[in-house]
């Protein structure tokens, strides 16, 4: 294997891996609770701008290890 190919391997699964992680950060900070017919918004809006700039990040690291790997 050449160094490409794996430096792209690595690409890939990082950006699986970071995607995994905003993911759930979004999930995580993201609260609706129901108390007597009103509806409460429990979210933390800075947890889940986090959580979208992982997922960026993680969208630029697969495209990068799937242009690394289709390089020629």
């Amino acid at each position: 294997m050449k160094i490409g190919q794996i430096l792209g391997a690595v690409l890939i699964i990082a950006g699986l891996y970071v995607g995994y992680l905003g993911i759930n950060k979004v999930s995580n900070n993201s609260a609706k609770v129901e108390v007597l017919g009103l509806e409460i918004d429990a979210s933390n809006d800075s947890g889940k701008e986090q959580g979208f700039l992982y997922i960026g990040l993680a969208v630029v690291l697969f495209g990068g290890g799937i242009y690394s790997l289709n390089k020629k």
